[in-house]
């Protein structure tokens, strides 16, 4: 039987793909010393090659790929593990919350600062507020289960 929470794991495990893929294209970008793709929208080099691409020499898209994937692991460990599946929610909303709030950020530099918008962190963004969402909904699920049970 396919439940509302499996539902959302698979969303959230698209979502992290999608993210991963993402952030590993702009950590090789940024790596490289390639030119993004960005065609007529956004200026990527310009927020790519920005001071605040970095953080203590490590590139934010690396640590944008660490998010995902530790995401992606985390919803692979809760389909195997009973300690995972009860707390790996509660993991994701910190790291999707912790994302969206550094993205805010960034877009703001992006928008503010850099004068420059790059396309591919406005994904990244996407993917994480849609991320926060769906934990938020799984962790309300959660707690409905617990009150449900705790009133029988």
């Amino acid at each position: 039987m396919v439940t509302m929470d499996n539902k959302l794991r698979v969303i959230s495990f698209i979502l992290a793909i999608i993210g991963l893929v993402d952030s590993l294209y702009l950590s090789w970008i940024k790596v490289s010393g390639k030119l993004a793709l960005c065609g007529p929208i956004g200026d990527c080099e310009s927020v790519n090659s920005s001071k605040y691409a970095e953080i203590a020499g490590i590139p934010i898209a690396f640590l944008g790929a660490g998010a995902y994937l530790a995401i992606l692991i985390l919803l692979y460990l809760e389909s195997i593990y009973h300690f995972w599946k009860e707390y790996s929610p509660l993991f994701i909303f910190g790291i999707s919350l912790g994302g969206v709030l550094y993205s805010a950020y960034l877009t703001y530099l992006e928008i503010a600062v850099i004068r420059a918008i790059c396309p591919y962190c406005v994904v990244s963004a996407i993917v994480l507020v849609f991320l926060l969402i769906i934990s938020v909904l799984r962790l309300f699920r959660d707690q409905g289960e617990l009150s449900s049970i705790s009133n029988s």
